[in-house]
């Protein structure tokens, strides 16, 4: 019989055959309806999973295309309560093991949708929906560790007597926006600090009237883009080919979700002018109260006037004015040697392996055959560090 529930949730535009009753459901067919409804009621924000984003990020993202979810449901009703998108671990590591891992958003923050006002079940169906799929494990990538979404989890696999490992872990950068802004900064950076910072905002200004731009409407967005992905594009991350606008795929996917995103002012993004030169620019999501700090561009050349950092000074005051949202996640890496000293804020992001079965010897063998992988990458990473200095 048909899983009416589970017909329910996809997007009949977007699949010929959605009768079969599947654990894993690919994005693109999940009803983007629901999925909004589902991200205004998470019990812990995540703009790299709001629907627009993650469907651009799957659509042609290089990399990340073809993802799948898994779905969970209130009881008898057709009511979304949890998403989880998901890829398997042959496609994350070419791990030959049955296990699914978080599909990562481009963003680096894999936290599900929760429903907040069922948790518990969202999390146990969600795992249910996992083991249904043929999974032995969960690999949760990026996750806030004391989020409320791996509480919610926590609590259903130690009622089930399953214990999840920390496979990794590390402290990011935060900002708490119910501070006054300027106040914030004093404290972080301190006087001295600050009076430097000005100096070189004067020095900017000899280039122009140096303005802090919001760019939040479809109109005002597009132009914004461009304008970002060229900075991004001219400097350290274009020289090693990372830059967002180098790849085919990775610029469509942009130029679908930052407008889409901004139809439902869940995107903006801020740019740095001194004069006409835009010198500094940088992409931020929005879902609920929390703000996600994606990516910033610079113009190197104007470098010795840390127009990155400037920017970040006006992004911060800007937040911390808007009584719309009360932090901002960094998603910038550990010991970040910019964000850092601004966001003194902080919370742990880790990846967690999720056994579904109790005493599962596969869990066992996943846990070793990540350790390896991790251990590798790691030495690869320190080789690559070396020959770049």
């Amino acid at each position: 019989m048909v899983d009416i529930a589970h017909q329910a949730a996809i997007n009949p535009a977007s699949t010929k055959d959605v009768a079969p009753a599947r654990a894993r459901v690919p994005v693109a067919a999940i009803d983007p309806g629901q999925w909004r409804a589902l991200a205004q009621r998470a019990i812990e924000p995540n703009g790299y999973y709001l629907p627009a984003w993650e469907l651009a990020v799957s659509a042609t993202a290089r990399g990340r295309t073809d993802a799948s979810a898994l779905l969970a449901f209130g009881g008898s009703s057709t009511r979304l309560i949890g998403l989880m998108p998901v890829i398997s671990l042959w496609r994350a590591w070419k791990i030959p093991l049955p296990a699914l891992v978080s599909a990562h958003p481009y963003g680096t923050l894999c936290s599900p949708l929760i429903d907040r006002d069922a948790p518990l079940e969202a999390a146990t169906r969600l795992l249910q929906q996992a083991r249904e799929a043929g999974a032995h494990a969960l690999v949760l990538n990026d996750v806030a560790l004391d989020g409320a979404a791996m509480n919610a989890l926590n609590q259903v696999l130690s009622r089930d007597g399953l214990k999840p490992r920390i496979l990794s872990s590390y402290i990011r950068a935060s900002l708490d926006a119910r501070q006054d802004g300027e106040t914030l900064l004093r404290d972080a950076l301190g006087a001295k600090k600050l009076k430097e910072l000005r100096r070189q905002r004067h020095r900017l200004e000899e280039h122009g009237p140096v303005v802090f731009e919001v760019a939040r409407s479809p109109d005002e967005i597009g132009p914004a883009l461009e304008n970002f992905l060229q900075l991004e594009a001219s400097g350290w991350k274009g020289k090693r080919g990372t830059a967002l606008i180098q790849h085919a795929g990775d610029a469509t996917f942009i130029r679908r979700a930052v407008p889409a995103l901004a139809e439902t002012a869940q995107c903006e993004i801020v740019t740095l002018r001194a004069g006409t030169n835009p010198i500094a620019a940088g992409i931020v999501l929005r879902h609920q109260d929390r703000a996600f700090f994606f990516k910033l561009g610079i113009d190197e050349r104007f470098a010795r006037y840390s127009p990155g950092v400037q920017l970040t000074l006006d992004l911060t005051r800007h937040l911390c004015a808007d009584p719309a949202i009360a932090s901002a996640d960094s998603t910038a890496s550990a010991d970040h040697p910019m964000i850092n000293p601004i966001w003194r804020g902080r919370f742990a992001i880790g990846d967690v392996l999720i056994p579904l079965r109790r005493h599962d010897p596969v869990v066992a063998l996943v846990h070793a055959a990540l350790t390896g992988f991790n251990a590798a990458h790691e030495t690869a990473r320190r080789v690559v560090r070396r020959l770049r200095k």
